[in-house]
């Protein structure tokens, strides 16, 4: 089976350049396909926290669970967010940056229908906030790997 970054690289690259940009479509898949990203949350101080979540994505919106704390203090707070993803093998790289505000899934109803996603936390603990990211914008890139090329030719 040919790899993500691959696949994507294969769709994506038409001008021979080591550098394409993917479509919003293609972003989404990569989104689809990676279940590890980082969420940037800048803070009233101007400092910016970076957390790394497993996540699930539904209906144009990324999922994550979480557990009061720092986390979740912060997205109240300042609720506008970056996700990033990446990924590679050994052909091609990829990185999708996803902007957008977070809100804390409050309503039983969409909380029941989050239960039901099929994302688990990773270590033993109770993480039973769910986050919402709505997108604003989704961009990304997919990169052809290779050996850096001679300096002086």
């Amino acid at each position: 089976m040919t790899e993500l970054a691959t696949r994507l690289w294969d769709n994506a690259a038409a001008t021979g350049e080591p550098v394409a940009t993917l479509t919003e479509n293609a972003c989404w898949r990569a989104l689809e396909a990676t279940t590890v990203g980082r969420i940037a949350i800048a803070l009233g101080d101007g400092d910016i926290e970076v957390f790394p979540v497993n996540y699930t994505t539904t209906e144009g919106h990324i999922l994550f669970r979480t557990a009061p704390g720092s986390k979740l203090l912060a997205l109240a707070a300042h609720p506008r967010v970056a996700f990033e993803i990446d990924g590679f093998d050994d052909a091609a790289a990829f990185s999708v940056v996803v902007k957008g505000h977070a809100e804390r899934i409050e309503h039983q109803q969409e909380v029941d229908a989050a239960e039901l996603l099929p994302l688990a936390p990773w270590i033993p603990t109770l993480k039973y906030r769910w986050v919402r990211i709505v997108p604003t914008e989704v961009s990304g890139r997919v990169f052809r790997r290779g050996p850096e090329p001679e300096r002086y030719v």
